[in-house]
């Protein structure tokens, strides 16, 4: 069951001890408490947790608490903890009276991210669109003529994981697998007379002698590679065959979910191994995280990165990450549904979509065309002679684009979107959406002038302070 009282209703009990303290009403937390839109996230939050059973904590209480978390980069741990020395954030949170205890356990904070999602942080985001007047709600007339800009463009959301190579994935496989083992043949020890040899100490020093190689050498590369492909081979089939003596199985079903991941990646290393190749559908690139996989982007630097590719959006200072997707995918389909989905929120499609040359497809530009939406992509044919003037405002439109790259650099220099450390595929793009709208929050302060984003300098020191 959910208890909130809306931000507008008056209250009549004696003030808390919070109003006492005499606080300071041009903090941040203070301010944004006043303008954020309490009630409308409210109700969108109610659409995704049933109104039954026992009290849930007041909803304010859980999307303050994920503002703050997100906002200064810190772990679920460390949130709750300065939740209960800040007083300023307790009155941002809504409490009246200051409580020098913990509000919740920092585990609810994997609840959350699992029932909210990445679309309820689009909706939160479309609330502040309204909040901060860049969405006239009572224009809806579908026949308006076009207006305003999107810009559109897409990068990588990095997973916080080890960064992965053939013998290193082989290597934490094996010493998985030989775990298992160990913990089987407690249960099989009156059915076979002799471990299953696994030659651990072999395949270590194997390993360790490769890994620090300064320079990779292909051909011993690949020979310690076999071995270890050998060894894992040897270790599931010894696996399998002691599950095979027993009625139950003993081992816990996170184990068992390593064990069927590591198979399939032995059956991936194997299938690269014959045929020297780098690639296969579907690679695993961590045992702990099967579902990330390696996207191609061919950056300066690094060529292949690892976590979601997100499609963002970007209108009138509000972001959002449309398109989320662990596979690789040429984000020039992510136009149309864009499109479409600004025309949803404010009634009318965009006058201008500034994108880069990969957005410029035959069937992108003729379903613009059929609209009379411009793209700031270089027309294709015979070009026609252009003015100065038409010049510079075409140059003009097309660098107004670099400021999804700026959004792109805020979220992941600021708020971490470059080290997602959420587990599981649901929370990591749940973890993403809030973090896409963290960043619309400076929007709000904007237009109720005040500051709420930190200095670089104050940023770092508030990161490495605990």
């Amino acid at each position: 069951m959910i208890q909130y009282t809306s931000q507008f209703q008056l209250k009549f009990e004696e003030f808390g001890n919070l109003c006492q303290m005499k606080l300071d009403q041009n903090n941040r937390w203070i301010k944004l408490a006043y303008h954020f839109p309490w009630d409308d996230c409210v109700k969108i939050f109610s659409e995704y947790f049933p109104d039954m059973g026992r009290t849930a904590i007041n909803p304010r209480i859980v999307i303050g608490s994920l503002i703050i978390k997100h906002k200064l980069c810190l772990s679920d741990e460390q949130t709750v903890q300065i939740i209960e020395e800040n007083p300023y954030m307790q009155f941002f949170l809504g409490l009246d009276d200051f409580v020098t205890e913990p509000l919740f356990s920092p585990s609810l904070f994997v609840e959350w991210r699992k029932k909210l999602g990445n679309d309820a942080f689009n909706k939160f985001s479309d609330v502040l669109a309204i909040v901060c007047g860049a969405k006239d709600e009572g224009n809806k007339k579908s026949d308006i003529e076009n207006k305003g800009k999107l810009k559109l463009d897409a990068t990588v959301a990095d997973q916080n994981i080890t960064s992965p190579n053939d013998l290193n994935l082989l290597n934490t496989a094996r010493e998985k697998t030989e775990t298992m083992i160990d913990t089987l043949f407690e249960h099989v020890r009156d059915q076979l007379e002799v471990k299953p040899r696994t030659y651990r100490k072999v395949a270590r020093e194997k390993y360790l002698a490769e890994s620090k190689k300064k320079q990779v050498n292909k051909k011993t590369l690949r020979r310690v590679i076999r071995y270890h492909l050998n060894c894992l081979d040897r270790n599931i089939k010894n696996i399998n065959m002691m599950l095979d003596m027993l009625e139950e199985n003993p081992l816990r079903h996170k184990t068992l979910r390593e064990f069927w991941i590591i198979q399939t990646l032995n059956d991936q290393q194997r299938k690269m191994y014959d045929e020297k190749s780098n690639s296969c559908p579907d690679r695993i690139v961590s045992i702990s995280q099967p579902y990330v996989r390696p996207i191609v982007r061919g950056k300066a630097g690094r060529k292949v990165e690892f976590g979601t590719k997100l499609g963002l959006t970007y209108a009138n200072g509000i972001a959002k990450a449309e398109t989320l997707s662990w596979d690789a995918y040429n984000e020039n389909a992510d136009l149309i549904p864009h499109v479409e989905s600004y025309k949803v929120l404010y009634g009318y499609y965009p006058e201008l979509v500034q994108v880069d040359k990969i957005y410029g497809s035959n069937k992108n530009r003729t379903w613009c065309k059929e609209r009379n939406i411009r793209l700031t992509v270089v027309e294709k044919g015979k070009k026609a002679e252009l003015t100065e003037y038409q010049k510079r405002k075409r140059k003009k439109e097309y660098n107004e684009r670099n400021q999804v790259e700026g959004k792109f650099g805020q979220a992941k220099q600021g708020y971490g979107l470059n080290n997602i450390k959420a587990k599981l595929s649901n929370t990591s793009q749940s973890w993403i959406g809030a973090i896409i709208f963290i960043t619309n929050l400076v929007k709000l302060a904007e237009i109720y002038d005040f500051k709420f984003l930190l200095s670089e300098e104050t940023l770092f020191k508030t990161i490495h302070i605990f």
